[in-house]
C-alpha cells in the first residue's frame, strides 16, 4: 500500500475502522494493540466520571511527626529533641495532633474533607527508596517483581488498553512516567512540567526514539514510520491543547507559588476543562530527613498542606469536589527513634491522607504501637493495598481483587 493513503491521525484510523473500510488494509502498518482494540470497539474514557489524584511524598515521610501521638510517653522517650508536645500540635483528639505545619489540612479535617489512614505499610518491608517505591506503585508483594503498576492495570480493565483519542487517560506531573501507570498494553499518558509547561505525551516520547533509532529506514520510506509520525502529530496537538488550557486557567482560589501547589493548580485546570483523564499523579520531594529534621519537615508539610487545601478550595468553588478524590502515599515512614543527627532514618509504616467531599470521619485504622527497642521499626496494621482496594471498588467502581491480584479488606474512609 502506498504510505500516502495511511490515516493521518489516530482518530481517523479508528473512524475508518468503525466504518468498515481500511482497517484490515492498514492493520499491518499499525501497532498491533491499536488494531486489536479498534476491532474490539474499545470505548473512550467518559467525561464527568470520578477522578483520582495521587500525591507522592517522595523520600519517606516521617509519620510520627506528621500525626503526633503527643500523649504517649514512649514517643517522647524515643525522640528527645524531635518530639512535639501537645500544645505545639494541631489537636485531632485527646491523644493525637497534626504537625504545626499542617494548619490548612487541619481546617479540612474539621470540615470533614480530610481523613487519615493510620500506620500503613506492608509485610516484609524494604528500606530501599527505589524498591519500596516500586512495591507501592505495583501493589505487589515485597518478595515479587512485576512490570505493571496498579493504575496501569486499572486502565487495562476500565479503558480496554487503548488510547482512542488525543486526550490522555492519565497525566503525571513528574520528570519520568511513574511505574504506577504501567499496563499490560500501552496507554495514552501525558507528562507535565512542574511549573506550568505542557510536556509530551508519553507514547510520543517512545515513538521519537524509535523513529530516530540508527539503522532504521528513513521516515519518508517506511509506512511504519509514517504512522508513527502521525501519532506524534496527535501528540503535538494534545500538547498545544493542554498548554492552552493551562495558560488560560483562572483559579477560583489562590494557590501558593510553590512548585507543588502550581502542579495541583494545573491539575485543577485540566479537570475543570472536562478532560476525560481518570488519574493524575503529582510528586513532592524532600522527605528523606536524615539530619536536622524538625524545621525542614515542618516546612515540607506546610507546602503539602497549603497546596492540598488550595486545590480542594478551587475544586469546591467550581463544584467539582464531588468528582475528585485525592490520596497521598510515601515509600515508607521513618524509624520511631531519632538518630544522632537529630533526624530519622528509613523505617516502615506511616499514615497517609485521603481528601475530598466524601470522606467519612477523620481517623481510620489503628495507631502504631511505640513499645519498640532502639532502631526497631513500627509494625504496620493497615496494608496499603487495602487503601487501593477501597479506592478501586468504592470510588473508581472496578473489581479491585482482579486488578490487585489478591484480596484485601476495605476501609471505611469513603462516605
Amino acid at each position: 500500500m502506498n504510505p500516502r493513503f495511511l490515516p493521518s491521525t489516530r482518530r481517523e484510523f479508528i473512524r475508518r475502522g468503525t466504518q468498515g473500510i481500511g482497517l484490515l488494509a492498514f492493520s499491518r502498518f499499525a501497532p498491533q494493540f491499536l488494531v486489536q482494540t479498534t476491532l474490539a470497539g474499545a470505548p473512550a474514557p467518559e467525561r464527568d466520571r470520578r477522578i483520582l489524584v495521587l500525591v507522592q511524598l517522595a523520600g519517606g515521610n516521617d509519620g510520627l511527626n506528621t500525626v503526633i501521638p503527643f500523649s504517649d510517653p514512649a514517643y517522647h522517650s524515643l525522640r528527645p529533641t524531635l518530639a512535639l508536645k501537645k500544645e505545639a500540635t494541631l489537636q485531632i483528639n485527646d491523644t493525637l495532633g497534626l504537625n504545626p505545619g499542617c494548619t490548612a489540612m487541619h481546617a479540612l479535617l474539621k470540615e470533614g474533607k480530610l481523613g487519615i489512614v493510620q500506620n500503613v505499610g506492608y509485610p516484609n518491608p524494604n528500606r530501599s527508596h527505589f524498591r519500596s517505591t516500586e512495591i507501592w506503585e505495583t501493589a505487589n508483594e515485597s518478595s515479587d517483581s512485576v512490570s505493571t503498576g496498579w493504575v496501569g492495570r486499572y486502565l487495562d480493565n476500565a479503558c480496554a488498553g487503548a488510547p482512542s483519542s488525543a486526550d490522555p487517560e492519565a497525566i503525571h506531573v513528574s520528570s519520568e512516567v511513574p511505574q504506577t501507570f504501567g499496563g499490560t498494553v500501552p496507554h495514552n499518558t501525558f507528562g507535565l512540567a512542574n511549573r506550568g509547561g505542557a510536556g509530551r505525551r508519553d507514547d510520543a516520547k517512545l515513538l521519537e526514539r524509535l523513529v530516530a533509532r540508527p539503522g532504521q529506514t528513513s521516515p519518508d520510506e517506511s509506512p511504519n514510520n509514517t504512522f508513527l509520525r502521525a501519532t506524534m502529530m496527535d501528540a503535538l496537538v494534545a500538547e498545544q491543547k493542554i498548554q492552552g488550557l493551562l495558560n488560560t486557567y483562572k483559579p477560583e482560589a489562590p494557590y501558593p507559588g510553590t512548585d507543588f501547589a502550581q502542579s495541583l493548580r494545573n491539575v485543577a485546570a485540566l479537570i475543570s476543562a472536562g478532560l476525560p483523564t481518570r488519574v493524575y499523579f503529582v510528586s513532592i520531594g524532600g522527605f528523606d530527613t536524615h539530619a536536622n529534621q524538625a524545621n525542614n519537615h515542618q516546612n515540607l508539610l506546610r507546602n503539602l498542606s497549603e497546596g492540598l487545601a488550595a486545590f480542594q478550595r478551587d475544586l469546591t468553588a467550581r463544584k467539582l469536589d464531588d468528582q475528585v478524590l485525592t490520596t497521598t502515599f510515601s515509600e515508607f515512614g521513618r524509624r520511631p527513634n531519632e538518630n544522632e543527627s537529630r533526624g530519622t532514618d528509613h523505617g516502615t509504616a506511616a499514615p497517609l491522607f485521603v481528601m475530598g467531599r466524601h470522606i467519612a470521619g477523620p481517623l481510620h485504622g489503628t495507631a502504631p504501637d511505640l513499645k519498640v527497642t532502639k532502631n526497631a521499626d513500627l509494625t504496620f496494621t493497615t496494608d496499603f493495598r487495602s487503601v487501593y482496594a477501597t479506592v478501586l471498588d468504592q470510588w473508581l467502581g472496578v473489581p479491585a481483587d482482579a486488578i490487585l491480584g489478591s484480596t484485601h479488606s476495605r476501609l471505611g474512609f469513603l462516605g
